[in-house]
């Protein structure tokens, strides 16, 4: 039994014999189609939470297909593939430029279609991933940037020079931010052992950390000591 999800695929096609031909081929291939027959129609009735890829004809009544697809790249990310009878190069240019992803010619061969369906999933699929992979690499706090793939901290566009140890000491209380860390957690965090009460080592990096990023020995904004109990990285302290 297939328990892998259907793929939602929205089918914007006005010859009603066409779109009745793909709807059997694809649900027979673990799609879920929505049909409509015209561009203005599609458009008033789209949900981009709802929709995992659209094949969009051209050639539509109420508003063209290159008119359908602009609208549609305002809100939707998602995969769009063009049905078109046009051979011409600038109608493919036109659709690329205005966010389609792929043309198939017709006629179509349905498992041409498919393996077409099929690929522009997998890219998307695989640029979600990264992008989601790129997103967790970075923290963002107003204008401090940490990122940890380059391994790199930018405050207001500024590249700062930090040692590892002080790189991985701001990753740790920024990932913490708006909680109070104590000694122990950051000790046990940067030495991997239990704070003994006596070394130094944290209060000599935090004081590090707060001259690289101009925060105010005397008076800390952005990473301010609790007494008694440790120190906290503050989120909404870096917007200049």
């Amino acid at each position: 039994m297939d328990t892998q999800p259907k793929v939602r695929l929205l089918l914007i096609e006005d010859d009603v014999r066409l779109a009745r031909l793909v709807r059997d081929y694809l649900t027979h291939e673990n799609f879920d189609i929505r049909i409509e027959h015209r561009g203005d129609t599609a458009l008033e009735s789209f949900r981009a939470d709802e929709t995992d890829i659209v094949v969009l004809d051209l050639m539509l009544p109420g508003m063209d297909g290159h008119k359908v697809c602009s609208n549609l790249r305002r809100v939707y990310e998602g995969p769009i593939l063009i049905l078109t009878a046009k051979s011409s190069d600038i109608d493919h240019v036109m659709g690329l430029e205005l966010g389609a992803d792929d043309f198939v010619h017709k006629p179509i061969e349905p498992p041409v279609l498919l393996a077409r369906l099929r690929a522009l999933l997998r890219r998307s699929h695989k640029n979600s991933e990264t992008s989601m992979q790129e997103q967790k690499d970075i923290l963002q706090f107003g204008t401090l940037v940490i990122n940890t793939r380059a391994h790199e901290v930018r405050l207001a566009d500024e590249v700062l020079e930090f040692t590892t140890q002080e790189f991985e000491l701001l990753h740790f209380m920024a990932s913490n931010a708006g909680r109070v860390l104590s000694r122990d957690d950051i000790f046990n965090n940067i030495r991997g052992i239990e704070y003994d009460g006596l070394d130094r080592t944290v209060d000599v990096r935090i004081s590090r950390l707060r001259k690289k990023l101009n925060d105010d020995p005397g008076h800390p904004q952005r990473i301010k000591t609790v007494w008694g109990k440790g120190y906290l990285f503050v989120a909404d302290a870096w917007a200049d």
